[in-house]
């Protein structure tokens, strides 16, 4: 399975759109830009019909490191989530 990257999809607006490679790059990045600053305030970023993500703060707690088995502690951390939207979910379960 290969993986889509931002080379891809910049590819895919100069085909598509008919952008020139610096316009395409511009418009991708602008958008990547905007999604990181609305998680970083802690704001949900949300695409219809694709789905959200979302800023979770996860609490400090125990561990334990799997290559020696000592007792560690997990600091607390933010965290990004994403959920799938419904339209997306039964796309890629095959219903229409």
């Amino acid at each position: 399975m290969d993986t889509l990257t931002k080379k891809d999809i910049i590819e895919d607006l100069i085909m598509n759109l008919g952008l020139s490679r610096k316009e395409a790059s511009d418009v991708i990045e602008t958008f990547l830009e905007i999604i990181k600053e609305n998680l970083e305030k802690g704001e949900e970023v949300s695409l219809s019909g694709f789905g959200k993500w979302s800023v979770r703060d996860k609490r400090e707690r125990k561990g334990r490191n799997p290559k020696t088995g000592e007792k560690i502690a997990i600091t607390e951390r933010r965290v990004v989530t994403f959920s799938l939207s419904n339209v997306l979910r039964a796309k890629l379960e095959g219903k229409k």
